[in-house]
């Protein structure tokens, strides 16, 4: 079972896929210190001082959305470093059969940093492709971890988080299907969808949304809301349980 090191086939799959295996280039002395771990970052206590990883992403993603309170950010925050998770051991156990050990201590993260800047996986060796193996690396290695360090510091309810785990999953299958289909590679499209399926019938995510199979792909629409409707302007994303903002949100931008 091996993998490339360098795991150039992501790179076809999208950004979120991507995940740099050699340290990133550093333009000034401050880029260059040590990037934390996700490990790190996990159990950082929450002080809110200067140099929490976590504190980091969120102030970032609070100040680029304008976002009203630190929930809104915290479960963006969430969702995309959920996303990229997905995406990357997705991505490799449909395309090798296997997936690159992901391990928190393993992942180096710029919490200012974006797509695929932000991870850094400074040693490749492979573990096992199927659903429970991903089960184990991304939502016991990471997720969970993750969650419980942003309950720590925001008020966020555990099945928000749940769903934007959930929802990060069926965006990485969508982009993955759409990519198998369009290069003909119904094997490809295949076993991402059955993956999908078994990991969304995971406990951890069981019950956070309804799976359907479309002409198109794996459509998913969750039971929770990430709360992005409340950003000015945001409105509401397409798996979102609301068909449109809730009030008194409906007021745009200026709302």
């Amino acid at each position: 079972m091996d993998l490339d090191p360098r795991l150039t086939e992501l790179r076809a799959l999208g950004g979120f896929f991507v995940l740099r295996t050699t340290p990133p280039t550093a333009p000034d002395a401050e880029r260059a210190r040590p990037l934390p771990t996700l490990a790190q970052a996990y159990s950082a206590a929450p002080t809110g001082a200067p140099g929490d990883p976590l504190a980091l992403r969120v102030g970032k993603v609070a100040r680029a959305l304008r976002a009203p309170e630190p929930r809104v950010a915290a479960s963006v925050a969430q969702q995309g470093l959920a996303a990229r998770l997905w995406s990357v051991a997705l991505g490799c156990a449909v395309l090798h059969g296997a997936q690159p050990d992901l391990a928190p201590g393993l992942l180096r993260w710029d919490p200012d940093g974006s797509a695929p800047d932000d991870l850094w996986l400074t040693e490749v060796r492979a573990r096992p492709g199927d659903a429970r193996t991903l089960a184990e690396t991304v939502l016991h290695g990471h997720l969970e971890p993750l969650a419980a360090a942003l309950r720590a510091r925001h008020r966020v309810a555990p099945g928000l988080l749940r769903g934007n785990a959930a929802s990060a999953l069926a965006g990485a299958a969508r982009q993955l299907d759409g990519w198998a289909r369009a290069n003909g590679r119904p094997d490809a499209a295949a076993r991402s969808r059955a993956l999908t399926a078994e990991l969304l019938a995971h406990p951890l995510l069981a019950g956070t949304g309804t799976p359907t199979e479309t002409p198109a792909g794996t459509a998913f629409r969750r039971r929770s809301c990430c709360l992005y409707y409340r950003v000015p302007g945001g409105g509401v994303c397409g798996d979102c349980c609301f068909p449109r903002p809730p009030r008194p949100f409906l007021r745009g931008p200026s709302g």
